[in-house]
């Protein structure tokens, strides 16, 4: 079996402990030991000289906090969408909810500095909803992606509570420093943008950039292209065809 094939048991694990009333029927009910056994297999191989025990551990330790976020994202979901009939249906039928919550086990892998497992998770959410959450992101509570397809969230993206996503948005790097002797691009360093709280982000909306934020209370319109800042309580959208132009489009 492949690592990709090892972590996508992981993660449907993972989600059996997040979702048991939708993923608790693949396999064993004590969810918690069957990760962490995978899991410190998967990084004593990774991680050389690591004390795979001591990072799993950790990992787990932080379990509560990620099953109270993804309960938050499921309630954003049932509360934001008018055709969501009960939070079951998010759970069971909502591509945003299944790879914000993968995500929100990968980024705690992320932090916790486990090589390649993080990111294969998040491959496998992409491959699967067409949604690319690096594990590297920041993600408050009640975060809501509708619809989903072909959203975009860079690694550095800081994202604030009660944000909500349409279709197509993009979070991305504006452009790539490089090292001026070797022309190699520096790493670790802030390249997506900051969404503050209460934010809505309407489809194909692109928003790049390590110094741009979104203020809170903020509403970006559909298709708007933004690589600066914003002020709290804006509301930023393309402008309307001026009146001759529509009279000539009749």
């Amino acid at each position: 079996m492949t690592l990709p094939q090892r972590v996508a048991l992981i993660v449907q694990k993972g989600l059996a402990l997040l979702h048991p009333c939708v993923y608790g029927e693949l396999g064993s009910k004590d969810f918690e030991s069957t990760i962490a056994a995978g899991l410190e297999k998967e990084i004593a191989l990774l991680m050389p000289g690591a004390d795979a025990k001591s990072v799993v551990a950790a990992f787990l330790g932080r379990l509560p906090e990620v099953k109270r976020l993804v309960q938050t994202d499921v309630q954003a979901a049932y509360e934001g969408d008018p055709a969501a009939t009960s939070p079951m249906e998010v759970v069971m039928a909502y591509p945003g909810l299944y790879a914000v919550s993968i995500h929100r086990l990968a980024h705690e892998l992320y932090i916790l500095k486990v090589p390649i497992i993080p990111r294969i998770m998040s491959e496998l959410a992409h491959s699967k909803t067409g949604i690319d959450i690096h594990p590297g992101a920041t993600i408050g509570e009640r975060f809501f992606i509708d619809h989903g397809t072909g959203v975009v969230v860079g690694e550095t993206t800081v994202i604030g509570k009660n944000v909500k996503l349409y279709q197509g948005v993009t979070l991305g790097a504006k452009s790539f420093q490089k090292d001026p002797e070797t022309g190699a691009l520096v790493k670790g360093i802030k390249r997506h943008p900051n969404v503050e709280d209460n934010v809505v982000i309407y489809a194909g909306a692109t928003i790049l950039g390590g110094d741009t934020t979104i203020g809170h209370d903020s509403e970006i319109g559909g298709s708007v292209w933004l690589i600066e800042s914003v002020p709290p309580n804006s509301r930023v959208y393309n402008r309307p065809p001026a009146p001759e132009i529509r009279e000539k489009r009749k």
